[in-house]
């Protein structure tokens, strides 16, 4: 699905990551962990090739993702944590924009609008931040891409529209369909795994968590070594098996 090969990325004189491998397989869905300039988001424009690595390869489905190949392009989609919609309605939104994502779902969509209590009707410009976010996830899961990237999908949620997301994701989810979240909010993931692990696909979700500083990514923090650790939930949720993955750096 998605393999990150020993990726290399500063921000002028910022080390972000520093000979980072990984592997994102289909059928599951990762959390990416950290504090605020970690590199969250930072690695999920890596993932799809909106920025460029200093050093090292990403490859989404044998593609080089740097590349920007139209089939690749129509087989992932990214939800960024901050955008904008354009004055019209949702159904006209769609029409203009589900032809280039060939496994769009209408299904999927009316079921996701039922999910967030939407209708196609509404004016996108007029919604509110929360309302904007469940109408753009909407889409995000009708495209049916095989890779979904969310960069912090619940800001902006209230509670009762954080629990519809988590059962709307996790409804959404198949054996061929891999998610990739974004987020300081562990609770809302480990909520979601075990929404996860009692749907028909049965399958283990995985945290990845993202070496933090208690500094600003933008100053100069101390020279320190941390570790990426994917931890799996046990069929329970009782207890996680903790698979050490490459060192790296943050500076």
């Amino acid at each position: 699905m998605i393999v990150i090969n020993d990726l290399k990325f500063n921000y002028a004189k910022h080390e972000v990551f520093d000979n980072l491998s990984l592997t994102f397989n289909e059928g599951k869905i990762y959390g990416l962990l950290g504090l605020n300039g970690a590199g969250k988001s930072t690695l999920l424009y890596l993932m799809s090739g909106l920025l460029f690595a200093d050093k090292g390869k990403i490859e989404f489905n044998g593609y080089d993702v740097t590349k920007r190949n139209p089939k690749a392009l129509a087989d992932m989609f990214l939800v960024p944590e901050e955008f904008e919609l354009p004055r019209l309605t949702f159904e006209k939104y769609v029409e203009l924009n589900a032809p280039f994502y060939p496994n769009f779902s209408r299904e999927t969509f009316e079921k996701c609008l039922q999910g967030f209590n939407m209708s196609a009707d509404i004016r996108l410009d007029k919604l509110s931040m929360g309302q904007k976010k469940k109408a753009f996830m909407c889409f995000a899961l009708a495209a049916n891409t095989s890779l979904l990237i969310m960069d912090e999908p619940t800001n902006g949620l209230d509670i009762p529209s954080k629990s519809q997301f988590r059962q709307v994701v996790s409804s959404c989810m198949n054996d061929n369909r891999t998610i990739v979240i974004s987020t300081i909010k562990y609770v809302m993931l480990r909520t979601l795994s075990t929404i996860s692990q009692s749907s028909t696909t049965k399958k283990p979700f995985l945290i990845t968590a993202l070496p933090t500083s208690q500094k600003n990514s933008f100053s100069r923090p101390k020279k320190l070594k941390t570790r990426f650790l994917r931890r799996k939930f046990s069929a329970d949720n009782s207890r996680f098996a903790n698979v050490k993955t490459p060192t790296t750096k943050l500076r």
